[in-house]
C-alpha cells in the first residue's frame, strides 16, 4: 500500500503550479478570490454579522484587501461552493505562513515546496493561496485512495482494497481534479469516509448479533463510528450540498442497527447538522438574499408566496436551475443534443478513466447490482431478516449502503442538462471497488491476472501521458511570452466572450510585462442566457474585427458549441468557419497547446470534429506534426483550464466592416 500512496503523490503533487498560477480555472479563481478576504476576525461582535463579518463568502467585507488584486468592499458575492473547503484552504495557508520561515531552511531553495508551499518566492497572497489549496486538494485525494484500500478490505479482502486503490491512484480525472482548488475532491473524501464508517458501525452491530458475549457493550464502538460517520456526512454537505443524498444511506444504515433507528437516526441528523452549522455558519446565519418561491395550489391547500431569505438558499437554487439548463447560460449549451447518462459515461470511457479501466468499472457497477440483487433472500414476515447466501460480499447491508449512495447520484446527476465531468467524482472511488472486486471474482487465475494486468499498465500510462502535460508550459502563458516579444503594445487584441484574454501580465526577459499594455474588446458570438443572433450584434462584431489587430481563439468554448447551434445562432454560427478558412482577412501566426504524451505520441481531443469545422492550415500542420491519435471529442471542462488549444489570428487583408458583412449570409426574418 506503500507503493500506491506513493505512486498516488507523485502524479497529484507534481504539476500544482501548471498555469504559474495565472489563476487559469475559473471557478478555482474566484474562491480563491474571497479566499483572500477571509480573516481570524479582530472584533468577535461584529464575527458573526453577515454585512460585516471577515467569515462569511457571501458578503465581501468592508475593509476588504489583498496585495495584488481588487477586492470589492461591502458588497454581496454570489458564492456557490461549499464552505468547507474554503475555510480549509485559508487555514492552511495560514498554517503555511507561521512554519515556512522555520521550515524553508531544511529544504533545497529549489523545490516548489520552499518556493511556493512555504512561500520563499514571496508569491503575493492571492497566489500562495492557490499553491498550498492545491496542494491541500492533492492530500485529499490522496486520503481518499488510502479510504478506498480501507473499504476494499473491509468490504471484500486486502487484495480486492489493494487493487481497487490502484486503479484510482491513477485514475486520470482524479488525477486532474486534485490539481485544483475546487470543492469536488474534498465532497468525495468525506463521502466515502462516511460511507467507510457508516459500514463498520453496520459490522458491529452484525459482530454483536453474531456473538452476543455476557456482559460485553457492543454500543461504544457503534456509536463512535456512527458519530464519526455523521459528522463527515455534515463535512460532505459542507463542501458541496449535492452530498445531502448521503441521507439515503444513512437511513438504511440507522434501520439496519438496531430497533431504535429512530433514536440513531436523529442522533445522526443533529450532529451533521452541527457540523454543517460550525463549518457553514453563514449558510444559516445570512438571510439578506430574495429567494422567492410563487404561490401555488396542491389540491384543496393553497400555498403562499415565501421569501426564504437566505443566501444559501439562493445559491442552491441558482445552482440547481443551472445544471437543469432552465437558466439558458452561455457556457452550458456545449450540452446541446448530449445524451443523459450516456455523455457522462462516454466522458468517462474517452478521458476520466480510459478505455479499459473505465469498461472494468462499469461493468463492475453492474455485477455489484445484480450480486446484491441475486443474493439477497427476503424474508416474508420481516424484511430485517435478509440475509446472505454464500458469496465473496461480506454483508448485503453494506454493499446496499454504496448502492444507497451511488445509484441515486447516478439517476439525478446522470439526468442533468449539464453534464460536468466532475459531477461523477464522487462514484468513481465505488466504481473502482466494484471494478476490483468484480475482477477478482473471476474464476479464471490466469485471466484475472491478464486482465488486472492489461488495465493497469493501460490505465498507469494514460496517466503518466496525461501528467506529462504539466512539464510543458501553459499554451495561455506561451501564447503571452509570444504577444509580448512579437505584437507591438498598443494593438487592439480580440478575445471571445466566456473566454480569458490575452497575454497575462508575466516576466519576459527579465522585465515584467502587463496585459494593460495592449487594448482588449470581446467578440460576443456567444452572448448572454436566452439571447439570440441579431443585426445589432453582428454590425458591432464586424466593426471591430475591422479595427482589430489580432484575434486570440483560447479554447473551443465558442467555436465547439456556436457552430452546433445554427437555430439561436443563425448569423454567429457562420463566423468560425469563415475564420478559419481566411475569408474575413484574419491568418493564423501562432498555434500552441499540450496534450497527454508519453513516447512521443500525443493523445489529442479532437475540438474540430464536433461542430464539423475544417482547422486552418497552420493548426492542422501544428497537429500532424506529433505523431499520436485522435480520442474524439472531450467535455470543455476537462480541457479548456489545463490542455487548450490556442490560436492567435493577425489581421492581414484589413477588410472593411461592409466587406466583412457581404461574407455573411442574413436570415430572413
Amino acid at each position: 500500500m506503500g507503493l500506491i500512496l506513493l505512486v498516488t503523490a507523485v502524479f497529484r503533487f507534481t504539476g500544482i503550479d501548471w498555469d504559474d498560477y495565472h489563476h487559469y480555472h475559473p471557478d478555482e479563481r474566484y474562491i480563491t478570490w474571497v479566499a483572500t478576504t477571509i480573516e481570524w476576525p479582530t472584533d468577535w461582535q461584529t464575527a458573526f454579522s453577515p454585512t460585516e463579518s471577515s467569515f462569511n463568502p457571501f458578503q465581501w467585507p468592508p475593509a476588504a484587501a489583498s496585495d495584488g488584486i481588487e477586492v470589492p468592499q461591502d458588497q454581496p458575492r454570489d458564492f456557490a461552493y461549499g464552505h468547507v473547503p474554503l475555510y480549509l484552504g485559508v487555514l492552511a495557508t495560514r498554517f503555511m505562513e507561521r512554519i515556512g520561515p522555520s521550515l524553508a531552511p531544511l529544504f533545497p531553495d529549489d523545490w516548489l515546496f520552499t518556493r511556493d508551499i512555504l512561500n520563499q518566492a514571496g508569491l503575493v497572497e492571492f497566489r500562495h493561496l492557490t499553491a498550498v489549496s492545491r496542494a491541500l486538494t492533492a492530500l485529499f485525494d490522496l486520503g481518499t485512495v488510502w479510504l478506498v484500500f480501507l473499504l476494499g478490505r473491509q468490504l471484500f479482502s486486502p487484495q480486492v482494497g489493494l487493487l481497487a486503490a490502484a486503479f484510482l491512484a491513477v485514475n486520470v480525472m482524479h488525477i486532474q481534479l486534485a490539481h485544483f482548488f475546487i470543492s469536488d475532491p474534498y465532497q468525495t473524501f468525506f463521502t466515502v469516509a462516511a460511507l467507510l464508517f457508516l459500514i463498520k458501525a453496520v459490522g458491529h452491530r452484525e459482530h454483536r448479533e453474531k456473538r452476543e458475549k455476557p456482559n460485553t457493550d457492543y454500543r461504544s464502538p457503534i456509536t463512535g463510528y456512527w458519530l464519526l460517520a455523521s459528522v463527515c456526512i455534515g463535512l460532505a454537505v459542507g463542501s458541496k450540498f449535492s452530498a445531502i443524498l448521503l441521507v439515503l444511506p444513512l437511513m438504511l444504515a440507522a434501520w439496519w442497527i438496531g430497533k431504535r433507528w429512530d433514536f440513531w437516526l436523529g442522533t445522526a441528523v443533529f450532529t451533521a447538522a452541527l457540523t454543517f452549522f460550525i463549518t457553514n455558519p453563514f449558510a444559516v446565519l445570512d438571510f439578506g438574499c430574495e429567494v422567492i418561491t410563487p404561490a401555488m395550489q396542491i389540491g384543496p391547500i393553497s400555498v403562499p408566496a415565501l421569501d426564504w431569505g437566505s443566501c444559501y438558499v439562493e445559491n442552491i437554487a441558482t445552482q440547481n436551475s443551472m445544471v437543469q439548463g432552465r437558466g439558458n447560460i452561455p457556457f452550458t449549451r456545449q450540452y446541446s443534443d448530449t445524451l443523459p447518462y450516456l455523455y457522462f459515461i462516454e466522458m468517462q470511457l474517452r478521458w476520466g478513466m480510459g478505455w479499459l479501466l473505465g469498461l472494468l468499472a462499469f461493468g463492475g457497477f453492474g455485477w455489484a447490482i445484480w450480486q446484491t440483487i441475486r443474493r439477497l433472500e427476503i424474508g416474508r414476515l420481516n424484511p430485517r431478516d435478509w440475509r446472505l447466501k454464500a458469496s465473496n460480499l461480506q454483508s448485503p447491508i453494506s454493499n446496499l449502503l454504496l448502492l444507497a449512495w451511488t445509484v441515486p447520484l447516478v439517476i439525478t446527476s446522470g439526468g442533468f442538462f449539464v453534464k460536468f465531468m466532475r459531477y461523477w467524482q464522487p462514484l468513481t472511488p465505488f466504481l473502482m471497488l466494484w471494478a476490483a472486486a468484480w475482477l477478482c471474482s473471476w474464476r479464471s487465475k490466469w485471466l484475472k491476472w491478464g486482465v488486472g494486468t492489461a488495465v493497469l499498465a493501460f490505465t498507469t500510462l494514460y496517466a503518466i501521458s496525461f501528467s506529462n502535460i504539466y512539464a510543458q508550459p501553459h499554451p495561455w502563458v506561451a501564447a503571452s511570452e509570444w504577444i509580448f516579444r512579437n505584437v507591438e503594445p498598443g494593438a487592439l487584441i480580440l478575445s471571445e466572450q466566456w473566454d480569458d484574454s490575452l497575454p497575462s501580465t508575466m516576466p519576459v526577459d527579465g522585465e515584467i510585462r502587463r496585459r494593460s499594455e495592449y487594448p482588449n474588446a470581446e467578440l460576443t458570438w456567444l452572448t448572454g442566457a436566452d439571447s439570440r443572433d441579431d443585426a445589432d450584434k453582428l454590425v458591432a462584431n464586424l466593426a471591430l474585427l475591422a479595427e482589430a489587430d489580432y484575434v486570440t481563439i483560447l479554447t473551443n468554448r465558442v467555436y465547439g458549441t456556436v457552430p452546433r447551434l445554427p437555430e439561436p445562432y443563425p448569423i454567429s454560427s457562420q463566423y468560425h468557419e469563415l475564420l478559419f478558412s481566411g475569408a474575413l482577412g484574419y491568418e493564423p501566426v501562432y498555434v500552441v497547446g499540450r496534450s497527454p504524451m508519453i513516447f512521443g505520441w500525443q493523445l489529442r481531443p479532437d475540438t474540430f470534429g464536433w461542430p464539423n469545422l475544417t482547422p486552418p492550415p497552420l493548426v492542422q500542420s501544428y497537429l500532424e506534426a506529433q505523431p499520436g491519435l485522435n480520442g474524439g471529442r472531450a467535455d470543455e471542462s476537462f480541457i479548456v483550464y489545463d490542455q487548450p488549444l490556442t490560436i492567435i489570428f493577425e489581421n492581414v487583408a484589413r477588410k472593411t466592416a461592409v466587406e466583412l458583412q457581404s461574407l455573411f449570409t442574413i436570415p430572413s426574418e
